[in-house]
């Protein structure tokens, strides 16, 4: 199992982070979970709620092996429900040249809160073809 953490932004109590980060994905049927805490200087950090990523209908559009659309272009759209933890309508569009989701997720386990995130594909040199 991967573990990738963000910077730390102190005295903010909404953070945009704005990191890339690069995870290796062997199963996409696994959700990927995101936990968020606040970061304690002399104790152990608080945790701030978690979320779970679908990443299966951004997998599912990647294997159509889309090609010269416009920019713009929405492939699908996932729905908020009770089985994810969107807080609202997520797109998978194609945009220059590359397919990217935008989520807004509801986190759990935590009175209120939202993370958002952009998914994006690297195909990384020797890897296996999706």
């Amino acid at each position: 199992m991967q573990k990738l953490k963000t910077r730390v932004i102190r005295k903010d109590v909404n953070p945009e982070w704005n990191e890339d980060l690069t995870l290796s994905v062997e199963d996409p049927n696994l959700p990927i979970k995101l936990t968020v805490y606040d970061h304690d200087t002399f104790s152990m950090d608080d945790k701030m709620g978690d979320a779970e990523i679908d990443i299966k209908p951004f997998v599912e559009v990647l294997r159509m092996k889309l090609d010269n659309l416009p920019s713009g272009t929405i492939l699908t759209r996932i729905q908020p429900s009770r089985s994810n933890c969107l807080a609202e309508e997520s797109r998978v569009v194609w945009n220059d040249g590359k397919v990217m989701q935008d989520l807004c997720l509801r986190l759990r386990n935590v009175e209120c809160g939202e993370v958002e995130i952009q998914l994006g594909w690297i195909e990384l040199p020797g890897s296996r073809d999706m």
